[in-house]
This record gives C-alpha cells, sequence and structure tokens, in this order.
C-alpha cells in the first residue's frame, strides 16, 4: 500500500518517506522544514500557521506518492 497523507500526518513522517515532497512544503512558505518544531507538526497546523488549504497540500503530496 503506497504512502497516504492526511491532516494528521506528522511532516516529519512525510519527509523521512521521501526527501523529495521538500518542494511542496517550501511553496507553501514552510522553510523551517528541518527545525524539530516543524517536523513534529501535522499537516493540518502546518497549514494553519502558514495559512494554506490543508486539502490542496494534501492532494499535492497524496499525487507526489501515488507517482
Amino acid at each position: 500500500m503506497a504512502f497516504e497523507v492526511t491532516k494528521d500526518t506528522i511532516i516529519g513522517d512525510i519527509l523521512d518517506q521521501d526527501a523529495g515532497t521538500e518542494p511542496y512544503f517550501l511553496e507553501m512558505g514552510m522553510h523551517c522544514l528541518f527545525c524539530p518544531s516543524s517536523r513534529g507538526e501535522t499537516i493540518e497546523e502546518a497549514c494553519m500557521v502558514h495559512g494554506v488549504d490543508p486539502a490542496d497540500l494534501i492532494g499535492k503530496l497524496n499525487a507526489h506518492f501515488a507517482g
């Protein structure tokens, strides 16, 4: 089964699964990806802080993982 991202997925888990997802976070303005606190946030928390619709980011990430 492919890796699936939800609003509750931890950012560090996504980056550990595939570091190639980094540009999706940078695109939304999240430039502190490797800070311990950022890696521990959920997609929903990060999107709330950065004013991004979590559904958009989740869709991009899941498309990435689907290949």
